[in-house]
C-alpha cells in the first residue's frame, strides 16, 4: 500500500500553528479519529509511545520530520495523517532521544498490520530523502497540491 493511498484530504493539515509535538500528535490523531480510522485510545497511545520511543528524524537540510505512530490494536483501518507546520516544534531524535529536533513536517501513522509499519516507514523515509519534495510539501498552498506531490513522488 502506497503512502498516497493512505493519505486522505481530511487527514492533511497545511501550515498548522502548533506549540508542541503533543499538540501536533493530538491534532493529527483527531483527524484520523474523525475519519473513522482509529479508536479513541489512539491519540494517548501515540503520545505515550512518543515519550518512550521518539520519532524525530533529522533530514540534514533546513526541514526535519517526525513519524509518530503506535500499535495496531488502536487502529480500525490503515491511514496516515500529515501536517506541515508554520513554525518548527521540537520532537526528540529517534536515534539520540536526548537530542531535540526542530520539525516542520509530521506524518502520523495509523497502521492495522504489524508488518505494514516497517514498509510504510521505509516509504516515508524515501519521501523524506527528497529535499525538493519536502520543500514542495511545506510550501504547498492547497491540500490537493500536497497530495499530488506525494502521488507523483510515489509513482516516479
Amino acid at each position: 500500500m502506497a503512502l498516497s493511498d493512505l493519505l486522505l484530504e481530511s487527514t492533511i493539515t497545511l501550515n498548522l500553528d502548533s506549540q508542541s509535538s503533543s499538540d501536533v500528535i493530538q491534532h493529527l490523531g483527531s483527524k484520523l479519529l474523525d475519519a473513522g480510522l482509529v479508536k479513541a485510545s489512539f491519540v494517548n497511545a501515540a503520545l505515550e509511545r512518543e515519550k518512550i520511543m521518539p520519532t524525530g528524524l533529522p533530514l540534514g537540510g533546513t526541514i526535519n520530520a517526525a513519524i509518530p505512530h503506535t500499535d495496531v490494536e488502536h487502529v480500525y483501518k490503515a491511514g496516515v495523517a500529515m501536517a506541515t507546520l508554520t513554525q518548527p516544534v521540537t520532537f526528540q531524535n529517534m536515534v539520540n532521544p536526548t537530542e531535540g529536533i526542530e520539525v516542520r513536517i509530521v506524518f502520523l501513522l495509523a497502521l492495522d498490520q504489524p508488518k505494514s509499519q516497517i514498509e510504510m516507514l521505509q516509504e516515508i523515509a524515501g519521501v523524506l530523502q527528497n529535499p525538493n519534495l519536502i520543500e514542495g510539501l511545506v510550501s504547498a498552498k492547497s491540500i490537493p497540491e500536497a497530495l499530488q506531490l506525494i502521488k507523483d513522488a510515489s509513482s516516479g
